[in-house]
């Protein structure tokens, strides 16, 4: 059986609120707004989020708890985690462009030290099952290291 779920976002810009045309609000119902600008790359400001990092930014939380999911079903406990994630964007002649890649370098300090082979083997699991990665058309590499 298939579930759907929706999920809404608001993005406003106004004249005279923002002095820079790339920055707007992103507003979602119930939680914080963000202030989000082009990257400083593509002449936005560099004090705001960018569409870049967001997208980064999910693929790594995404990743990571998606993680958590297949180690609690192992019975793995974490003690400890840090993904130091870089993208590639290329940017074509044409102003076109997108990622052409992400590197994860999940760092993950576990309980029981005995249990290191299976927590790195887990994180192709929880690739598979995590829904951003499962929604771009980019390579994802992930580099997993475990510490004692």
């Amino acid at each position: 059986m298939r579930k759907q779920f929706q999920f809404q976002v608001l993005t406003e810009w106004k004249a005279g609120v923002f002095q820079n045309a790339k920055s707007h609000t992103s507003k979602i119902a119930g939680k914080s707004e963000l202030e989000i600008s082009a990257a400083s790359e593509f002449k936005g400001d560099a004090s705001l989020h960018n569409p870049e990092d967001l997208q980064l930014s999910a693929l790594s939380s995404c990743h990571m708890m998606s993680y958590f999911y297949v180690c609690r079903q192992n019975r793995i406990e974490i003690l400890d985690y840090h993904d130091n994630a870089k993208g590639t964007l290329e940017l074509k002649e044409d102003s076109s462009g997108g990622f052409t890649q992400v590197v994860l370098h999940p760092i993950v300090t576990l309980k029981d030290a005995s249990q290191q082979e299976l927590a790195l083997q887990l994180h192709e699991k929880a690739h598979q099952l995590c829904f951003i990665a499962n929604s771009v058309n980019f390579p994802i590499k992930i580099i997993p290291r475990i510490v004692h």
